[in-house]
């Protein structure tokens, strides 16, 4: 949101899903695409990210900016594919929502 953290993505995301448990919709992280490290590229503000690591049983990191406090997914993950906020692309990612997660603890208010 705030610019102090910028990532580009070469092609479209790899897919696309929601997850309605209560972490991550409190994180404001609930739609997330998937990204191949090789698409993917931090172009600014790598010292801006914190990550904030779970408590067990949860096993997912999420980061965040600390300017501003935007969630941004898993962007400084090891791994091959990994989660970015949905939210935090700029244009269409060319990919539709393929699944939806934790639907039990989606909220009565959520719709769709």
């Amino acid at each position: 949101m705030c610019g102090a953290v910028r990532f580009a993505i070469s092609g479209p995301p790899k897919m696309m899903g929601t997850c309605h448990c209560s972490r991550c919709r409190k994180l404001g992280t609930s739609t997330i695409v998937f990204v191949e490290r090789d698409q993917f590229t931090l172009v600014d503000g790598e010292g801006e990210i914190e990550t904030v690591v779970p408590v067990p049983p949860f096993t997912y990191h999420r980061s965040f900016c600390r300017a501003c406090g935007t969630s941004l997914g898993e962007p400084l993950s090891p791994e091959a594919s990994f989660p970015i906020n949905a939210q935090c692309l700029d244009d269409d990612p060319g990919v539709r929502n393929a699944f939806h997660e934790h639907e039990a603890d989606r909220p009565m208010w959520a719709e769709g």
